[in-house]
């Protein structure tokens, strides 16, 4: 599993390792590892020696990172020079290193007459810069990315946010970042993250000096297949899991169908559809179990999916209305969002999941859909909090908070190809099945976006896909998990 933590808590960790290491031995693995990073990407494209690299660096410990990471790169036979963002402030230990290895210091003017350029190193502002780059730095950042040279981040893109994800102005976009210790929120969190490029984690030795709960976390494969429901010997249709459907209607049968093929593809027992679109959903799955509702009257069940395709008639405020009244989990999606009693919701006693996209999630909360794309860390925080339930952000990231004091986690299997009409319903689907598996909410919505963002790549494979081929593909997901 990914961990991520707040600069805060990763500058506490460090101030205790250091008190324990010899002066300066902190900054020297970090060099150490970032010269390897960079050794790595030099030798993709030729090699280290006679390579041509740029250094931009900023003050204090970020730009000491950078200098000394220079020096190693310049002993090993690389052209360094280096830019000082404040000349005035550079790191002296740093900055002295260049220079005995052979590495030279740039004016701004004399920029130009570097030519051509291997490796960008940014070095500028780190993990402590906030509120983007100064006009001076952005200006800078721009003359020495125009030749297109891959650019690699140190510890965070210089610009970005590293507690929030937010990009509150211009930022480096780099190819790669090498982050020190542990992760940070920025570096798997869009905006920012879509600053970071590739990732890289050097180890520094912090390990036993951060706390056991992160502020964020990204499950891998190892964390979800140890979570997958797998049915025993002893295993029928209602051990494994009975969901019942609440979705579609006259104008959008089709929500119903991929709600249900969500649920079933994902192993489901069985699933008990209630609503309107009943003769969609049996001509398309013989094998479900139809009725024209309320819900309550379905039959039995472990968990509920209410709200894709319902619109907007009295029958479906009635069917979302029935569904929360129930003492079963129950996931509210699309429609449902828009028609539940947010007091019924934060009075229910079992589990609740809500899983808006980006613009749901901004008129549940009453803000703009730009402050929660700007701000997605602090909008699922507080759609849980005021929901009381747990909370599934859909984007480029997805986000899953719990209303508490569990870490965020942030799904790392998404896929622009998921952009697209039924996606979400395939997704609800899939997440109601896991719930009446007998997961946790969180459980059930961390694995349930991992294994969409999976099958969704698996399906498109580079290629435009359709919400019913990403159905189609979470059994092959499934088995890419356990293997």
């Amino acid at each position: 599993m990914r961990l991520a933590y707040s600069v805060e808590t990763v500058r506490a960790a460090e101030q205790r390792l250091m008190a324990r290491l010899p002066e300066g031995a902190l900054m020297q693995r970090a060099a150490a590892g970032l010269a390897v990073a960079c050794g790595d990407l030099l030798r993709r494209n030729g090699r280290v020696y006679g390579s041509r690299v740029l250094l931009l660096a900023g003050s204090g410990d970020n730009g000491g990172d950078t200098l000394y990471a220079g020096a190693r790169l310049a002993r090993r036979g690389a052209g360094v020079r280096a830019l000082l963002t404040s000349p005035g402030t550079a790191h002296p230990g740093g900055l002295a290193a260049l220079l005995a290895a052979g590495g030279q210091v740039l004016d701004g003017p004399e920029l130009g007459a570097f030519g051509p350029v291997d490796l960008v190193v940014d070095g500028i502002t780190g993990i402590g810069g906030r509120g983007g780059l100064r006009p001076e730095a952005a200006e800078l950042v721009r003359a020495v990315t125009a030749s297109g040279a891959p650019v690699l981040a140190v510890d965070l893109p210089s610009g970005v946010e590293a507690d929030t994800g937010q990009v509150l102005g211009t930022a480096v976009r780099a190819d790669a970042t090498v982050t020190f210790g542990a992760y940070k929120p920025g570096l798997l969190v869009d905006p920012a993250a879509e600053h970071a490029g590739a990732l890289r984690l050097i180890d520094i030795g912090l390990g036993e000096e951060l706390p056991a709960r992160p502020d964020l976390e990204a499950l891998q494969y190892a964390d979800v297949a140890a979570l997958l429901p797998v049915p025993g010997a002893e295993s029928d249709k209602y051990r494994r899991g009975v969901v019942g459907v609440a979705a579609g209607s006259e104008r959008y049968p089709g929500a119903a169908v991929l709600a249900v093929a969500g649920a079933l593809r994902a192993g489901a027992g069985a699933v008990r559809y209630s609503g309107p679109g009943a003769d969609a959903v049996i001509a398309r799955f013989p094998e479900a179990l139809v009725h024209p509702g309320p819900p309550s009257r379905a039959g039995r069940v472990q968990a509920w999916v209410a709200g894709p395709g319902l619109g907007d008639s009295s029958a479906s405020v009635t069917a979302v209305a029935d569904v929360l009244a129930t003492d079963v989990p129950v996931l509210v999606d699309a429609d449902g969002l828009r028609l539940m009693d947010a007091g019924a919701v934060r009075a229910r006693t079992a589990p609740t999941v809500l899983t808006p996209h980006a613009g749901e999630a901004a008129a549940l909360l009453g803000v703009e859909r730009e402050e929660v794309e700007a701000g997605r860390l602090a909008a699922v925080r507080e759609l849980a909090a005021r929901y009381r339930a747990t909370v599934l952000l859909k984007g480029s990231t997805t986000l899953v908070a719990a209303d508490g004091d569990a870490p965020v986690r942030v799904n790392p299997t998404g896929t622009s190809w998921l952009a697209t009409a039924g996606s979400g319903d395939v997704l609800s689907g899939l997440t109601g099945s896991l719930l009446a598996a007998g997961l946790a909410p969180r459980d059930a919505a961390s694995v349930g976006a991992y294994l969409h963002g999976l099958a969704a790549r698996r399906a498109s494979d580079g290629a435009p896909v359709a919400a019913q081929d990403v159905a189609d593909a979470i059994p092959a997901a499934w088995r890419d998990v356990r293997a």
